[in-house]
């Protein structure tokens, strides 16, 4: 009962961790984008927003060791590459390095999740360090191949946004199309998952421990 509560409590916690630094950013970019927008002076704001955001990611990952005890694969590797593509854009003053982040990880996490569904393994399991009361293996990997397909429909969904639309469109995008399309995916995988034993209790923890998207 005990272990529970605390996985309840800090359920919404997993949550801040995913988007908190993606929010950062947004707050850091507005706040430094000028009122007359110029080449330079958008530059100037990615840059800002950016190193904030490099920031906010490792703080995230510092917090989630800190009050959850662990760190999942999947946020370390997110974390890596917001760091990396992070540390490119601002030293090449190129932000299609932070626009292409979201597609790597994207098409990684697909391949690799869909690589293990073709070959038995449920990997989603292993790269949440997640487990689903009751949930059977048959479940988890039906939940690794549906989270694949939908990873690689939001890599090209990136790179359509980012060929359409301007930086801050884009960036708007991440909170307004992506978290939304991210949270109605996760409910739409409740009945299967309730199907293969999910106790219906931990129907909301699903949600609260959905993949990193930001």
């Amino acid at each position: 009962m005990a272990d529970n509560k605390a996985k309840k409590g800090t359920g919404w916690l997993n949550v801040a961790v995913d988007y908190g630094p993606l929010l950062v950013f947004l707050a850091v970019y507005r706040l430094n984008a000028p009122d007359d927008p110029d080449a330079a002076g958008e530059l100037l704001a990615i840059i800002y927003g950016t190193g904030a955001f490099m920031v906010a990611a490792v703080a995230a990952l510092a917090i989630s060791k800190w009050r959850l005890g662990k760190v999942s694969p999947m946020l370390w590797f997110s974390t890596a590459l917001i760091v990396g593509f992070g540390a490119l854009t601002i030293f090449f003053g190129d932000p299609r390095f932070v626009q292409l982040k979201p597609t790597i990880i994207y098409t990684g996490f697909g391949i690799a999740l869909l690589g293990g569904y073709f070959t038995g393994r449920a990997l989603l399991k292993i790269l949440l360090e997640a487990a689903f009361e009751g949930v059977d293996e048959a479940g988890w990997l039906k939940l690794s191949r549906n989270w694949g397909v939908f990873f690689l429909l939001l890599a090209a969904l990136n790179e359509v946004l980012v060929a359409q639309l301007d930086f801050e469109g884009w960036l708007w995008a991440k909170l307004w199309v992506f978290l939304p399309l991210t949270f109605i995916f996760t409910f739409t995988q409740i009945p299967m998952l309730l199907k293969h034993g999910l106790a219906f209790e931990e129907a909301d923890e699903v949600v609260k421990d959905e993949p990193p998207t930001a």
